[in-house]
């Protein structure tokens, strides 16, 4: 088998060591057989060599991911010897065979050896190859058979059964700085090993996020009118499990931030997430378009300019010709819509304002007398709706009550016309639109 143990250390950006839950969930990305053992995180990676790449692959990918949220690392054959080995700060339990490697370590590395150890140490033993050594009948009845079993296990024996980490249904990670931070942009420093995690939970799902929230703590020293804290939530144009992206967005946002306290704790929250498509491997290679989507670079635009800065039109569920399309930013573009369902054809142009038409002997002209060939469809709505006339502040209804026709026209070709009911019971005659 192939072992990995993580044990948490200190790094410079926390006040504590990430805690054995958060690394867990991290590392689940990797393999589904990880459980949390003693003061570490044991993983069995051995059916994840190929998916990864190879041995050297998955090393790096875990090891670098480990040193940026703080941890250590050690691989091994076993479970036990992996976590022995990472604390005796040895890395590879690969580069000789196992029982000369463990035979050297100090009998304090298994914990079921060093509740024995003044014993062990009056009868002349200090590692665990001098241990090992010793009959095995006089430590079954001198010592509890814990230590006999942990020994075995170690040195690949006897099975390990561990009870496995699961994966939670959302994310939430939370960091206590090591000092106070005065500048937004400065946070990024800390939240990137949130981030981290959250790729981690991400892969793990087999989720890509859509928008992450950063929520930060004020220090208790702060003003009165500061607050608690605040948030940023941050949203992508597609989803994504990529924590350099992640890191860019947040720091384009946090660059527009002003504190109004020094922060002093950190919390991320995957407040929207997709599940994400992966990319199909051809055995032909394809030569691949590396340069960066439409999305990104929008996205990137929208962060730096604001969320008005970039503006995409959508449908939107109305029978109201001119409410059928806007244009919103694309954090709206995720609202639902409904395919409505129009008894006539809708034109390929609209007029941004329908033009009144004249009548003669009640009927519509333009460019001479209209002939109508399709119709009526009653369009009749919009009395939750108020707008604003150009150069007028006060509010009006915008209310119709339209039979639309489609007309023809001996020089303009195929109109879309409607007549719509006036005050007094009087009705009018309108141009909206053209077909090509």
């Amino acid at each position: 088998m192939h072992w990995a143990a993580l044990i948490p250390i200190s790094l410079p950006s926390s006040a504590s060591p990430i805690d054995l839950q958060s690394l867990a969930v991290w590392a689940l990305q990797f393999t589904p057989r990880v459980a949390m053992v003693e003061e570490g995180v044991l993983l069995e990676v051995e059916a994840s060599m190929r998916l990864f790449g190879g041995t050297a692959a998955l090393h790096s990918l875990v090891e670098t991911g480990a040193q940026e949220l703080g941890a250590s690392v050690a691989w091994a054959p076993t479970g036990l010897a992996a976590l022995a080995l990472a604390r005796q700060g040895v890395n590879d339990g690969f580069h000789e065979p196992l029982v000369r490697l463990l035979d050297r370590l100090l009998l304090e590395r298994i914990t079921a050896v060093a509740k024995h150890q003044p014993t062990l140490a009056r009868v002349g033993c200090r590692t665990l190859g001098q241990v090992r050594a010793l009959p095995r009948g006089g430590i079954v009845r001198r010592f509890d058979k814990e230590l006999l079993e942990a020994m075995d296990r170690a040195y690949g024996l006897r099975p390990e059964a561990y009870a496995w980490a699961t994966v939670p249904e959302t994310f939430r990670a939370r960091l206590e700085l090591m000092c106070r931070v005065d500048l937004a942009p400065a946070m990024l420093f800390g939240a990137r090993r949130l981030l981290l995690q959250m790729a981690g939970w991400l892969k793990a799902r087999q989720l890509g996020a859509t928008a992450f929230t950063l929520r930060w703590c004020h220090d208790d020293m702060r003003a009165r009118d500061a607050g608690t804290g605040g948030e940023l939530t941050i949203r992508t144009a597609e989803p994504t499990q990529n924590v350099e992206h992640f890191a860019r967005l947040l720091g384009e946002h946090l660059a527009k931030v002003e504190l109004l306290a020094p922060a002093g704790e950190l919390e991320i929250l995957a407040t929207e997430v997709q599940p994400i498509v992966e990319e199909s491997r051809s055995l032909i290679p394809e030569v691949a378009n590396r340069a960066q989507s439409t999305n990104l670079a929008l996205e990137r635009i929208q962060a730096r300019l604001g969320d008005g800065a970039v503006r995409r039109p959508q449908l939107a569920a109305d029978h109201r010709l001119e409410w059928m399309q806007e244009w919103g930013s694309t954090e709206a573009r995720r609202a639902s819509r409904s395919n409505l369902v129009h008894e006539l054809p809708l034109p390929s142009w609209v007029l941004d304002k329908p033009l009144r038409l004249i009548e003669r002997a009640n009927r519509p002209i333009y460019q001479g007398t209209l002939q109508l060939l399709l119709g009526p469809d009653r369009v009749e709505g919009g009395w939750w709706h108020r707008g604003h006339e150009e150069g007028n502040d006060e509010e009006i209804p915008l209310n119709v009550q339209r039979d639309y026709w489609v007309a023809r026209s001996d020089h303009a070709g195929l109109l879309w016309i409607f007549q719509a009911r006036l005050a007094g019971d009087q009705t009018a005659w309108f141009l909206h639109g053209h077909y090509a």
